[in-house]
């Protein structure tokens, strides 16, 4: 695996090995939960001897932003935080409107990200998004709703990464993880919709194709197009599960007045109505 780590100039202070650390914590290159490599292979990377490396790592534990964990090593601790804490996460699954506006700030967020996505992309970040797209492509072809699903998440964090802007890449990365964990439960139901897989594909192909293209204008109205598509597309599903909870109590209620009212006086009933 290529390392993602430089060699420290001459002086080769614990300070620069720690900064490099933070930078690339800072820049989403290590994520929260990501093991560091050893000490020595840390060493090797960076060209410093192992006690420098051991001192740099003590200096960020203690700052917070790396933690040791005895017997399994060392990792990048949540300096972020969620934005959205588990018991937000809890209220926003149970609560229909928490749908909507999760869906309005995407639509606001994610049109200037591409945006910007498609004027500051490297040759890197192209790469990895025409990459990201063959596997969607691939995923969709083969029927294969769960591995397009995390492709989707993968497809609008990649997008956010690409921004290089670090509120948007950290705040985007806490939102998209709504997604992953499932916390909307109608996004199964969005796919399972008639056409809608195909029309999910189209609009993401729009926008990978404005930003590859490097067309500002044209990425930021693909992704809000393609979000508009979902907040319609979940508030008609929204109105279709209430109608489901509704009809389902009506049947209830009769299928309780036909128990309790007894199959003889129903057929009785039935007489009277003649």
């Amino acid at each position: 695996m290529m390392s993602v780590f430089e060699q420290i100039p001459a002086s080769r202070s614990a300070g620069e090995v720690a900064h490099q650390i933070e930078a690339l914590v800072l820049d989403g290159v290590l994520r929260a939960g990501e093991q560091l490599p050893p000490e020595r292979d840390l060493a090797v990377e960076t060209g410093v001897s192992r006690p420098i490396v051991r001192e740099a790592i003590a200096m960020l534990v203690e700052k917070g932003i790396l933690q040791r964990r005895q017997g399994d090593g060392t990792f990048v601790a949540d300096i972020i935080g969620e934005v959205f804490t588990p018991p937000i996460a809890a209220l926003l699954s149970h609560h229909p409107r928490a749908t909507a506006d999760y869906l309005e700030y995407r639509l606001e967020v994610e049109g200037i990200v591409a945006g910007l996505a498609a004027e500051r992309a490297t040759r890197y970040d192209r790469d990895l998004l025409t990459d990201c797209v063959a596997r969607m492509r691939k995923a969709h072809e083969d029927a294969d709703f769960h591995r397009e699903a995390e492709i989707d998440v993968e497809f609008h964090s990649l997008i956010g990464e690409m921004a290089h802007n670090l509120v948007f890449l950290h705040t985007l990365r806490s939102c998209y993880r709504l997604l992953s964990q499932g916390i909307f439960e109608n996004r199964t139901r969005l796919y399972e919709t008639d056409g809608a897989r195909e029309k999910l594909l189209g609009q993401h192909l729009a926008i990978a194709a404005a930003i590859l293209s490097g067309d500002r204008n044209a990425a930021v109205a693909a992704a809000r197009n393609h979000i508009e598509f979902i907040l319609k597309t979940s508030e008609s599903l929204e109105r279709q599960i209430e109608r489901e909870r509704i009809s389902g109590l009506r049947l209830r209620r009769r299928e309780s007045e036909r128990y309790r009212v007894g199959p003889h006086e129903t057929e009785a009933g039935k007489e009277s109505c003649k």
